[in-house]
């Protein structure tokens, strides 16, 4: 009887209160849970180990296109006939001006994205230049996306004041080779443990909805959970015209919040956090938001359109969040 017990809702959440780790076998479990216990559980666990801390972060298309990779999402893959903008790295001041403007907004973070397996050595100092201007002019916190870098590479951004890398893991090692087959979930989890062996910070997580199973996703987040990670960004596939995952069908709501709920399970003290493919649930996320998830990425992704941030600061208030830095 003891065990059944632990074994509902209210079991594992009273296990997770007290500091125990959970692990596949019950994150399996708890996926097949009603929908709304299970919601209502993952945020009692979220607001326990979190509070209403929000870690709200924007994003920079710092280069776009032409991308040596043929990730099956990704409308910046050159294998792909997709409408999209190509351009080298852009200007330091461009950059520099958007992120003291999104300080002046109310941005904590901001994170600069590449496109491209990785940066040349020249490229790396480029961005290097224009973090140590941000870094001086403004206090926004520098995050950079600039795929498989080496440990000297990480080595100088974070001398040059970047403090998180992020590095999407995707989906599970067992479905890693239908996404993407240029490189592997090793040389990524390389990639990440240089970055932390440089003294950085690591944001990783996934794309929900690429046709993988709940399972793939649990692996995914208890591998992230392995590596020590503790900034989770949970992507919706926004299906792109011209990718090979182009036809796939849009999660619903639902579907989101018991992805959110379960992973707040499995890593209850992260930053979980809703990033690309948002803009497409009617709510823009605000259910996910009372179901685990207590970050976001705001306004416009890479290539979509996204939602804005005085909408999303407006939303948070509604809901008793108040945006924070989390250093995890």
């Amino acid at each position: 009887m003891e065990n059944n017990n632990q074994e509902t809702i209210q079991g594992f959440k009273e296990r997770v209160l007290q500091g125990e780790l959970l692990n596949k076998d019950e994150g399996m479990k708890l996926a097949e849970m009603p929908l709304e216990e299970l919601c209502k559980a993952a945020n009692e666990i979220r607001y326990h180990f979190c509070k209403n801390g929000f870690d709200l972060c924007t994003i920079i298309n710092g280069k776009s296109g032409k991308c040596s990779e043929d990730c099956k999402y990704c409308a910046q893959s050159s294998f792909y006939p997709t409408k999209v903008e190509s351009y080298p790295m852009l200007p330091s001041d461009i950059v520099v001006q958007q992120a003291l403007n999104l300080e002046k907004r109310g941005v904590l973070r901001y994170s600069i994205v590449t496109s491209g397996k990785r940066l040349s050595e020249k490229e790396v100092d480029q961005l290097c230049f224009t973090v140590s201007q941000i870094r001086q002019e403004g206090s926004i916190e520098v995050c950079v996306s600039a795929g498989l870098l080496d440990e000297n590479s990480y080595s100088k951004l974070k001398k040059a004041g970047v403090s998180r890398v992020h590095n999407n893991l995707e989906t599970s090692r067992r479905y890693f080779p239908q996404v993407c087959t240029t490189h592997s979930i090793d040389d990524k989890i390389a990639a990440i443990k240089m970055a932390q062996e440089s003294g950085l910070n690591v944001c990783s997580g996934g794309i929900m909805g690429m046709g993988e199973t709940m399972e793939d996703r649990i692996d995914l987040v208890l591998m992230i959970r392995e590596l020590g990670i503790r900034s989770i960004p949970v992507n919706m596939l926004n299906p792109i015209p011209g990718t090979p995952f182009e036809s796939l069908p849009v999660l619903s709501e639902d579907e989101m919040r018991r992805i959110v709920a379960v992973f707040r399970f499995l890593v209850p003290d992260a930053s979980i956090r809703l990033a690309g493919g948002r803009g497409l649930l009617s709510d823009k996320g605000r259910s996910c938001f009372c179901s685990g998830a207590n970050a976001a990425i705001s306004g416009d992704m890479l290539t979509t359109s996204g939602i804005t941030i005085e909408t999303d600061l407006q939303m948070l208030k509604e809901l008793g969040y108040e945006p924070q830095l989390w250093q995890r």
